[in-house]
């Protein structure tokens, strides 16, 4: 009996253990989550002419380099000027997926290029919870936003 109470103890210590480790969700809308994201960069520092871009099945694959890439939402900050190799994108995996597989199709699929005649120079796919951050820039500011990402709460 003694020994069954001390399993069925260590079973549920590891449960809570496992429940708070790293797995919380972001919770606020994504244009919300942009502006926290990028809370400690000045306006001068940005590329000229940087919109959010809603991310729908029909445009997916011109952010994300693949239509296969399943999720709830997405959005995306990018210059708009062609020539400035700058993308900024936050998705939200649907309920249930495999985070960790999602990311890695992202890899598999982004294309640093997409620009043609600009390359992103610093490449970056993370996550909080639900929330997967894409990161494509050509210079430091991209580790700062990277920054602003993993101080969301």
């Amino acid at each position: 009996m003694l020994k069954k109470l001390v399993v069925l103890g260590s079973i549920f210590m590891l449960c809570l253990t496992m429940s708070g480790c790293g797995s919380k969700n972001i919770e606020g809308t994504l244009p919300d989550l942009m502006k926290k994201v990028y809370k400690d960069i000045k306006e001068d520092e940005f590329p000229m002419a940087v919109e959010n871009v809603e991310i729908t099945e029909e445009n997916v694959e011109n952010f994300l380099g693949s239509k296969e890439i399943e999720f709830k939402e997405a959005l995306a900050s990018e210059s708009m000027i062609t020539a400035t190799a700058y993308s900024v994108i936050l998705l939200r995996t649907k309920e249930g997926a495999d985070v960790e597989k999602v990311k890695q199709q992202i890899k598999d699929s982004i294309n640093p290029r997409k620009w043609i005649c600009v390359e992103a120079e610093y490449v970056a796919v993370e996550s909080k919870g639900d929330l997967i951050l894409v990161i494509m820039t050509n210079n430091d500011l991209g580790k700062r936003i990277q920054k602003g990402f993993q101080a969301l709460k």
